[in-house]
C-alpha cells in the first residue's frame, strides 16, 4: 500500500540508517507524518539563492556563492534580507521507492522566515528524489524579522512517501461526505479550497501586518515577545482590506479544517491569476489536525500572505489557497494534538508561539 509514511515507519527508517544524523535523533523530532530537521553549527551567507543542479554538490556551489561563514555554536543573528545556507544535522539514504518533500514548520512560516531544503543534484526546492543518498541543507532568508538561531533548532520538516498518495477530486468529495473536512460547503477543485475570514465575530480585528523596523527574535523564546512591538493590527468593518506591496500579513481562514487520522494534507497556493498576492504556505497539516479524535473540533488555517507588485483588495470569503489531501500508508500511532506538543490545535487567528497571547 502506497502513501505518506507515519511516525512508526519514520522510526524504523532511523533504526535502518535510512535517516542518519551527526547527533542522535530525539523522539520530539518525530511528528505524526514528518520529521523535524535540525540546524548544524555553521551558516554560510551567500550572494543569492541557488540550487545545486544535476550532478553537482551543494558544497561545491557554496564555494561559488559564499560571502562569509557564521558560527552558530553560541547563537548568531541571521539578518533580515540576507540569504544563508545551513548544513543540517540529518542526512538521507532513501530506498529507491521512497521520495521526500520538505517544508517550513508552522512557527517558521508565521515569522515570514523563508526556509527551503536543498540537496546535492537537486533541481527543485523541497523535493527529494527517490533513492537520494546524501546531506541536507536549509536555505534561510529572513523576510520580515532578523532572528537569533542556534544549532539544533528545527525550522523545517520532511515528509516521506511512496507511490501516488494524493486524493483526486472524486476521492476528496467522497471523503468529505463520509467525514466533513470543513464546517461549511466544500469547494473542491484540485484540492479543498479555503478562503479568508475578514468578518471575525465580535471584533473588527482580522489580522496582523509585520512592522518594517523591529528588534531581533530569539527563536528559543516562547510566549515572550509583545505583539505590538513587531506587528500592527489590521482592522476592517466592511469585510475587505487593501494589501500593500511588499507587506507581510497574518490572516485566518474562514473554514475550520479537519484532517482525519488516515490522511495528511499540504497547503498549496491558489491560481496566481486571482490577484497580486500569494499565501506563503508553511505547508504540512498532520493527521489529527482539527479532528475530534485528537482533541480538535475543526481548526482554522492561519494564512501567511505577501502582496506583490500592486496594492490589492482582499475581500471576505475570497478563495486564497487549497489543501491537497494524501493517504497515509498506515494510521500514525500518534496524532497532532493528542499527547504531543502541538501549538496550534483548535487555533483561530494566531501569531507564532514566540509572541505573548495575554
Amino acid at each position: 500500500m502506497s502513501g505518506v509514511l507515519p511516525n512508526q515507519q519514520i522510526t524504523r527508517m532511523i533504526a535502518d540508517t535510512q535517516i542518519a544524523s551527526t547527533r542522535p535523533i530525539s523522539e520530539a523530532q518525530i511528528q505524526p507524518a514528518s520529521l523535524d530537521l535540525r540546524l548544524g553549527t555553521t551558516a554560510y551567507r551567500v550572494r543569492a539563492s541557488f540550487l545545486a543542479g544535476h550532478g553537482k554538490r551543494v558544497s561545491d556551489r557554496l564555494k561559488e556563492f559564499e560571502m562569509h561563514r557564521v558560527d552558530l555554536t553560541a547563537g548568531a543573528v541571521l539578518e533580515k534580507g540576507c540569504v544563508y545556507v545551513v548544513p543540517l544535522m540529518e542526512s538521507l539514504a532513501l530506498p529507491d521507492d521512497v521520495q521526500a518533500v520538505a517544508n517550513a514548520k508552522s512557527s517558521t512560516g508565521r515569522l515570514d522566515l523563508l526556509t527551503r531544503t536543498i540537496t546535492d543534484g537537486g533541481t527543485e526546492f523541497d523535493r527529494i528524489a527517490p533513492g537520494y543518498c546524501g546531506p541536507l541543507y536549509a536555505e534561510i532568508c529572513p523576510r520580515s524579522f532578523s532572528v537569533l538561531v542556534r544549532p539544533g533548532m528545527r525550522l523545517n520538516q520532511i515528509r516521506f512517501g511512496d507511490g501516488q498518495a494524493v486524493l483526486d477530486d472524486a476521492a476528496l468529495r467522497a471523503l468529505h461526505r463520509q467525514t466533513p473536512l470543513v464546517d461549511g460547503p466544500a469547494v473542491i477543485d484540485e484540492g479543498l479550497g479555503f478562503s479568508v475570514d475578514l468578518r471575525l465575530p465580535d471584533t473588527t480585528l482580522v489580522g496582523y501586518r509585520a512592522k518594517p523596523h523591529t528588534g531581533v527574535i530569539d527563536l528559543d523564546l516562547v510566549n515572550h515577545y509583545s505583539p505590538r512591538e513587531y506587528w500592527e493590527e489590521v482592522h476592517t468593518d466592511n469585510g475587505q482590506i487593501i494589501l500593500d506591496p511588499g507587506a507581510f500579513y497574518i490572516l485566518v481562514s474562514r473554514e475550520a479544517v479537519t484532517i482525519p487520522p488516515e490522511y495528511a494534507a499540504e497547503m498549496a497556493p491558489f491560481l496566481a491569476m486571482v490577484g497580486e498576492f500569494r499565501v506563503h504556505y508553511a505547508g504540512f497539516f498532520d493527521p489529527g489536525f482539527g479532528h475530534a479524535s485528537a482533541g480538535g473540533a475543526g481548526s482554522r488555517g492561519v494564512l501567511e500572505v505577501r502582496c506583490h507588485e500592486a496594492p490589492f483588495v482582499l475581500e471576505h470569503g475570497q478563495v486564497v489557497g487549497r489543501l491537497v489531501y494524501e493517504k497515509m500508508r498506515e494510521v500514525p500511532t500518534q496524532l497532532y494534538g493528542a499527547g504531543i506538543a502541538s501549538n496550534y490545535q483548535g487555533q483561530g487567528l494566531k501569531l507564532s508561539k514566540h509572541f505573548r497571547t495575554g
